[in-house]
């Protein structure tokens, strides 16, 4: 029975795909995360002295994290119980966790139980790890693109130290592609692969930093590409393109990339940098986010951001969001980008936002006094005969349409919650404002 075990994964590994094939053995082979694997840094030197501890990689696709946790299994010679959240349950964990067990008592080694998406485990199902991580039984690795904070819950988190992979650079993919064509054992090396410049260019942009889609589009490539007489399969660069189609970005419409995404777009727009902020409306847009979405959050702006400095961006906003509910996409995306350029063109205040919030704060914090008898309404004669509407001004009747009277209640007399500030509009509001402040004083 071993022999055939041992056959079936002799065949497996032939037939794996390249990325896989390719996966390094060890810290020299691993690409990227210096500023975690490098000589001489926490990770590394805890895994090279054999202090394993629980831990979480949090990074994008392809960014090496369950590369990573092989080799902490190679390293500390612990047996690797691999699964992904995906499709593995509560009994699959059950299971683990007994031959863990078995395991530990038997032969005094270590298990390390490693969850690929363990963002995907609801709460039941990492509350059966939890035991077993927090007494030794197990030494969880989970790997997630999510945010640990927000997908794992708080008493695994606590017991377990996050570690953040970041994207592979142009360079690291580049060496990995080389590498992989290079290879005669586990790569293309027996195949005479000879890729192109702009070709391998294109591979190594396209890839967005993810290995494996840059390994799978060359393997692709490289069984598309008939040998010459000579035996060299040369690659060019409309064979890449062909074998990568278009590249999926790195967004998910639920997740951490939603909020970040939308962060930057708001943030370059306040920062008046039309140019970033066209970028992130185009990821968001590409990616397939809701533009009624982005154009709720823009009309937002458009009020908070820009205010009374320049009324007319609301208006623009608003019309960008008919015009997208009307055209639908993928037209809509030009009247978007419209408003995205007018508002981060436009004069900047957050008056308007700082005095509503000071009208909140007032709100709930203040006495609910009733409205002033001559500001109300005067509908039915008992409501005249008990002084409704009684000395009331009418601000047209008097020069300049203004009159000074008191229109708060009696407890916020006096108070100021807007002060515009010096940009767009809000300067001749200022200028009116302080002429009808003047003429209040000389008429006190």
């Amino acid at each position: 029975m071993a022999m055939f075990e041992h056959h079936r994964r002799q065949q497996l590994e032939k037939e794996a795909p390249l990325a896989a094939r390719m996966r390094p053995q060890g810290f020299a082979e691993f690409m990227g995360q210096e500023h975690l694997v490098g000589e001489g840094h926490v990770l590394r030197k805890t895994i090279e002295s054999d202090q394993l501890i629980s831990m979480i990689f949090w990074g994008p696709p392809g960014s090496g994290k369950t590369t990573l946790a092989r080799i902490i299994a190679n390293t500390t010679k612990s047996h690797f119980s691999p699964i992904s959240a995906v499709t593995a349950g509560v009994a699959d964990l059950r299971r683990i966790i007994n031959e863990a067990r078995e395991r530990r008592g038997m032969q005094g080694q270590r298990t390390i139980l490693f969850i690929d998406e363990i963002h995907r485990f609801n709460k039941a199902q990492q509350d059966v790890i939890l035991p077993y991580v927090e007494d030794g039984t197990v030494t969880l690795i989970g790997a997630t693109t999510e945010n640990p904070s927000f997908e794992v819950i708080s008493p695994l988190l606590s017991r377990c130290r996050v570690f953040t992979l970041n994207t592979l650079t142009n360079d690291e993919v580049k060496v990995i592609v080389e590498r992989a064509i290079a290879d005669e054992e586990q790569g293309l090396g027996k195949m005479g692969v000879k890729l192109d410049d702009d070709a391998l260019g294109h591979l190594i942009v396209m890839s967005n930093g993810d290995a494996r889609v840059a390994l799978n589009a060359l393997e692709m490539a490289t069984f598309a590409t008939e040998p010459d007489k000579k035996g060299k399969r040369k690659i060019g660069l409309s064979t890449i393109e062909d074998a990568l189609q278009h590249r999926a970005l790195l967004y998910d419409k639920a997740g951490e990339q939603h909020y970040d995404i939308i962060s930057a777009l708001h943030k370059s727009l306040r920062g008046s940098d039309p140019d970033a902020a066209l970028y992130w409306l185009g990821r968001m847009l590409e990616a397939g986010e809701d533009p009624l979405y982005v154009a709720r959050r823009l009309v937002r702006f458009a009020s908070e951001d820009v205010g009374m400095a320049d009324p007319q961006a609301l208006v623009v906003a608003m019309a960008a969001q008919q015009a997208v509910h009307f055209i639908g996409m993928p037209e809509g995306n030009l009247a978007l980008a419209q408003v995205v350029v007018y508002l981060a063109t436009a004069p900047k205040s957050n008056s308007l936002y700082k005095a509503y919030s000071k009208v909140q704060q007032d709100v709930e914090r203040t006495r609910t006094d009733p409205v002033p008898l001559h500001l109300r309404n005067p509908v039915t004669g008992l409501m005249r005969e008990l002084g409704y509407g009684k000395g009331y001004k009418y601000a047209h009747d008097f020069p300049g349409h203004f009159v000074e009277q008191q229109n708060l209640p009696d407890s916020l007399q006096g108070k100021r919650y807007y002060s515009p500030s010096d940009q767009g509009l809000e300067k001749e509001i200022e200028r009116r404002l302080k002429a009808w402040r003047e003429r209040k004083k000389a008429e006190e």
